[in-house]
């Protein structure tokens, strides 16, 4: 298998046929990709999202269907996702429409010059303005923790070769966070820029908890820098982190599962 695309879905039964229409149109024109496979996770849609990825998967031999028992959010999602796929590279990308499949030839060709991962800078952004300065933020909190360049953006449009995957998943912990864990593997990184568009239908479920989650996901179960509390951003960082994760323990005291796979269409 050449390729495999891993795509968590929520809440978007209305998008989902043109997605998967627009991702072959494009992958037909790759001479590279011989064979490929797409990865549809249901991340326990309210609406009949799992529905439409069930017959999707009826009527289209490369398309896989996840049905996840409840909702354990996007990175947990993509880790069933990549537990199941058979790719030598493996890409990585939102189910909104707003990153274009035809960006995909463009993360293959920097896998084929030798990067073990290739991210995406967007250009022309259409998020809301409120989501534009959240990832700002997360952009400068996870350089700082993740000792990362700040000009790689930690963007979920991605690709990474089959030994990255297979290092991802020996991860166990309940708090995934993909980026921690490539940044563990690798840093032979690339990036291209891509276009962004505004989401077809629907409006985003990231919120500023989803991030202060994901923040005290960096500092505790990927501590590649630890947080240097001599300065005063260390000890803002700190502060952020310690009171969320005791508001956050003392409201779920209970073990979490990373994913539980609840039904598949293959």
């Amino acid at each position: 298998m050449d390729l495999s695309i891993v795509i968590p879905v929520y809440n978007s039964e209305k998008i989902i046929d043109d997605l998967i229409e627009k991702i072959a149109d494009s992958i037909s024109d790759i001479k590279l990709v011989n064979s490929y496979e797409i990865i549809l996770i249901n991340d326990c849609s309210a609406d009949n999202s799992w529905e439409k990825i069930k017959f999707l998967g009826k009527k289209f031999t490369f398309i896989k269907g996840i049905n996840l028992s409840k909702n354990f959010g996007q990175h947990n999602a993509i880790m069933a996702g990549l537990g199941e796929c058979r790719g030598e590279t493996v890409i990585t990308m939102d189910d909104d429409l707003q990153h274009s499949p035809l960006s995909i030839k463009n993360l293959l060709n920097e896998i084929n010059k030798g990067f073990d991962v290739c991210y995406t800078q967007y250009l022309n952004r259409q998020h809301p303005l409120w989501k534009k300065f959240v990832s700002w933020s997360n952009n400068l909190v996870s350089s700082y923790l993740l000792n990362k360049p700040y000009n790689i953006y930690l963007s979920s449009y991605r690709a990474f070769k089959k030994k990255i995957v297979k290092e991802i998943i020996t991860y166990d912990g309940s708090d995934v966070y993909i980026d921690g864990l490539i940044l563990r593997s690798t840093r032979n990184i690339s990036i291209v820029p891509v276009e962004h568009y505004k989401r077809p239908y629907g409006s985003s479920n990231y919120n500023f908890r989803k991030l202060l989650s994901l923040w005290s996901d960096m500092a505790v179960n990927f501590p590649i820098r630890p947080i240097r509390i001599a300065t005063l951003f260390g000890i803002i960082i700190f502060i952020i982190i310690f009171v969320f994760r005791k508001i956050q323990f003392s409201s779920n005291k209970n073990k979490k599962e990373q994913y539980i796979i609840l039904e598949k269409t293959y």
